[in-house]
């Protein structure tokens, strides 16, 4: 299996691999710009992008001109990842953790956004929105945008903890033009910050950002509370706060609270016509990407 890879040190070779695999099975792209439709020509002006030129119509009339869509702009894609203390979570060798699956998937996300000639940007936030790239489309840029990845992959500080709302909410200031934004998050503010939260995403909604949002979690641990009949000490990554106990004697209530923690969640997301993708780790990156794609596709 490709994942079976060391990923801190092969990110873009994976994300290559990823993206190989299922743009096979897309008919046409999942990720449409908000200029799909032609509307007229318009003389060549030095600086134009090559790739809207008419080459037909200049075979014809020995004339360069350019195709002229209703809003003259290319998809622009801000990928935003959660880099907090819980992404790390779980440590295990046989599977990818949250961050490392987020980083595998925005990788994928960013050559399949090269290979459609669009803009992509990439943002990074814990406490705070500590990293947010320009929005370009140069091969050069998505280079250093899976750099960063790279980097990300490499870098665990310990108790970071997540404030979703205040990054969301600044990402929303500086994205001046339209764009899709993508989020991974495990979403783990907060209960009492849950408010804060959708009003930052919804502040995108209202900028006409398109928003999708990876909700990562381990559904074995963090969902089903699968553990061993046997006393552990759970730490929280974010805080470092420790606490010694028999999962049984809680697991009814916790596995409850979570089950109406993802209900909040996805009404929430369908209330502010937000696309949520439910990510669990047990699943491949590109079984995940391969089904949200396709599903676009269909929709398109």
């Amino acid at each position: 299996m490709i994942l079976q890879q060391p990923i801190s040190d092969n990110l873009e070779l994976i994300a290559k691999q990823v993206v190989e695999g299922f743009i096979i099975g897309l008919h046409k792209s999942p990720f449409h710009g908000f200029s799909v439709e032609f509307a007229e020509h318009r003389i060549y002006n030095p600086g134009d992008a090559l790739r809207h030129i008419d080459w037909k119509v200049y075979g014809r009339t020995d004339k360069l001109f350019i195709k002229r869509f209703e809003e003259e702009t290319n998809l622009r894609c801000c990928l935003v990842l959660d880099t907090s203390s819980s992404m790390f979570f779980p440590e295990d060798d046989k599977k990818l953790n949250k961050l490392q699956f987020s980083c595998v998937a925005a990788a994928s996300l960013l050559q399949l956004l090269k290979r459609q000639l669009d803009a992509g940007a990439l943002a990074l936030f814990d406490e705070s929105l500590f990293s947010i790239s320009d929005c370009r489309s140069a091969n050069s840029h998505y280079r250093l945008l899976t750099s960063i990845l790279q980097k990300t992959l490499n870098y665990s500080p310990p108790n970071k903890k997540t404030n979703a709302a205040k990054a969301l909410h600044e990402i929303a200031e500086r994205m001046h033009k339209r764009s899709l934004i993508v989020v991974f998050s495990d979403m783990m503010d907060d209960v009492d910050d849950i408010e804060e939260l959708f009003a930052a995403l919804q502040h995108l909604r209202y900028n006409k950002h398109e928003v999708i949002l990876f909700h990562v979690m381990d559904g074995q641990k963090e969902m089903d509370f699968e553990f061993e009949n046997r006393p552990y000490e759970f730490v929280d990554l974010e805080s470092g706060d420790r606490i010694k106990l028999q999962p049984q004697q809680i697991k009814e209530q916790y596995v409850s609270r979570m089950k109406d923690f993802q209900l909040d969640i996805e009404n929430r997301c369908h209330q502010y016509q937000i696309d949520r993708v439910a990510v669990d780790l047990s699943q491949d990156v590109n079984q995940v990407l391969y089904s949200f794609l396709l599903k676009r596709n269909k929709l398109l």
